[in-house]
């Protein structure tokens, strides 16, 4: 088992309005991360994600295609910071900043 990372991703590109926040959500749960996931006031999607580093690396490759209705331009990955996340547990949706 690895050890768990955290990553603060920024997806550009359609992104909003098309499924994206809920499909990624609905995937990051398949695959056991924590985290969180909203729409910015620019246009993109940010997500906050946390858990071991196949995992994290699969939603990666996932965030790169999105849902069908899609386009994704780019995917901005950077370390995340995991106290932001704190003690809750599963994958959610937060509200637009």
């Amino acid at each position: 088992m690895s050890q768990a990372i955290c990553r603060n991703l920024r997806i550009l590109g359609r992104v909003q309005g098309v499924g994206y926040r809920w499909s990624l959500c609905a995937e990051a749960e398949r695959l056991g991360l924590v985290g969180w996931v909203r729409n910015r006031r620019d246009g993109s999607v940010e997500a906050l994600v946390s858990g071991p580093l196949e995992a994290v690396d699969a939603l990666l490759l996932w965030a790169q295609r999105g849902p069908a209705m899609a386009r994704v331009e780019s995917v901005l990955c950077n370390e995340g910071n995991a106290a932001e996340i704190g003690m809750a547990a599963g994958f959610r949706q937060l509200a637009t900043r």
